[in-house]
Parts: C-alpha cells; structure tokens; sequence
C-alpha cells in the first residue's frame, strides 16, 4: 500500500478522499491537547466561546516533554483516544476536522465523526521518541498552566499515522 502524503490543516477534499486503513504521512500544523485541555475546550463552547485551535484543525492526543538539545520536542507519543470521548462529539459540532491518538473511540465519537464529515487518525503507540523526530516546531500555546497538558502548537514533517475512522464512520 502507498503512504499518502497529507497537508495540513485538513480541507474537504482531503478528508473526503480519505479511507479507513489508508497510511499517511501528515505534514504541517496541528494542536496537542489532553484531558484537561479538553475539558477547557467544552467550557469555553458551553459559554459560547469556540477556541480559535478548534475551528478547521486537527488535535493530537499527547504531550510532548521537554526537548532534547537540537530537537523541537521530546517524547511525543499518543495518549489513549477513547479518554476524550466524552468531549469530542462538542469539538466535532464546533469545526473540529481531525484527530492523532491511539485505541478505539465510541460509537458516539464514530457518529459524530460521521455526521461532522471528520476523521480519527491513529499513529504508533510507544513510540514517542521516534515520532518526535516528525516534529519541527513545538510552541505551548494555550492552557500553559497545565504544564504537561498544556496545548502545543506542533509542525509535523512527514508524521506517520493510519486513518482508522473515515468521514463516513467506517473504522478499521
């Protein structure tokens, strides 16, 4: 099977184009966040403000630890998914377009992503330095008080990932 290339952000033509069990390798910007991230999120959308990083992007389930000298991030693997789940159906509704982690989602996170013409990527669990080595920016961004789970601004180069939900709800 060939990798696709993908730029990011994702547009509708892309994640129409995309299938389960399609590999990838995703270049350009996405956002890190985590449990308390997501829950921020929700609360902003509850009181009616959307987060700039939701609209039309993608998130990654992570958080990367320090960098290494001459490197953008350390550590950077996926957390499991299926811990957001009960945020992402919100995320989805407010322009959310894709998602990087590992494990099975919900079938109410798979109807949403459905129903919101999204798609759920999974990429290599424990693997988080080599996966670092795929990212060439890393900025905190958001929620810095976090610390570990604050969210980043990550720029991927050539990041390896599987689709594992397409915008039609089909999973691998």
């Amino acid at each position: 099977m060939k990798v696709r290339t993908i730029h990011l952000p994702l547009t509708d033509k892309t994640i129409r184009s995309l299938k389960a069990g399609d590999e990838v390798s995703l270049n350009g910007y996405i956002y890190t966040a985590r449990d308390q991230a997501h829950f921020r999120f929700v609360k902003s959308i509850c009181s009616g403000k959307i987060p700039s990083i939701i609209k039309g992007q993608t998130l990654y389930y992570a958080g990367p630890t320090p960098a290494c000298p001459g490197r953008a991030a350390g550590s950077c693997g996926p957390t499991t998914s299926n811990r957001m789940d009960l945020f992402t159906p919100h995320l989805l509704k407010s322009g959310l377009r894709g998602m990087i982690g590992k494990g099975a989602r919900s079938e109410d996170v798979r109807r949403a992503i459905k129903k919101f013409k999204a798609v759920y990527f999974i990429t290599i669990a424990g693997a988080g330095a080599y996966l670092s080595e795929r990212i060439t920016e890393a900025k905190p961004v958001l929620y810095k008080d976090l610390g570990a789970e604050a969210v980043y601004r990550l720029k991927l180069k050539d990041f390896p990932a599987i689709v594992a939900i397409d915008h039609t709800g089909k999973g691998i």
